[in-house]
């Protein structure tokens, strides 16, 4: 069982510098912990998932842009999210507008090769299947 993932909760990407907060619209009227409850489907960049310092991945076009001119040496630049996929794994049993829940376990894969992974759900009194 894991815990359900509500906006404020905290995010990391594996070639990120810092981490991020979560943020959910209340759009499917679910609240968990006082909080607005997340689906799969909240992987909008910029709205649900901003930015988490700078960037160190090299698929990453500034940052092999920069890289290059620094004549090789890594040159992380600032980070700009592209999540087009879902989260993944969702839950099996408990939708959340129309969608399977988000727990703490579940990632999102960015374009530029990260993993965004839930470090802390926001709330840690409801759990889900």
């Amino acid at each position: 069982m894991g815990q359900e993932t509500v906006a404020t909760a905290t995010l990391q990407c594996t070639f990120g510098a810092a981490p991020s907060v979560f943020t959910v619209l209340p759009k499917s009227r679910t609240m968990c912990g006082g909080m607005p409850a997340a689906n799969i489907m909240d992987n909008i960049p910029m709205m649900n998932i901003v930015p988490f310092g700078v960037c160190s991945s090299l698929s990453n076009p500034t940052v092999a842009s920069a890289t290059s001119a620094a004549l090789g040496v890594l040159t992380p630049m600032p980070c700009i999210p592209v999540t087009l996929a879902p989260w993944a794994p969702g839950s099996p049993t408990t939708l959340i507008g129309g969608m399977p829940a988000l727990g703490n376990s579940s990632k999102c894969t960015c374009n530029w090769g990260g993993v965004i992974s839930i470090t802390a759900p926001g709330q840690f009194t409801t759990q889900i299947k």
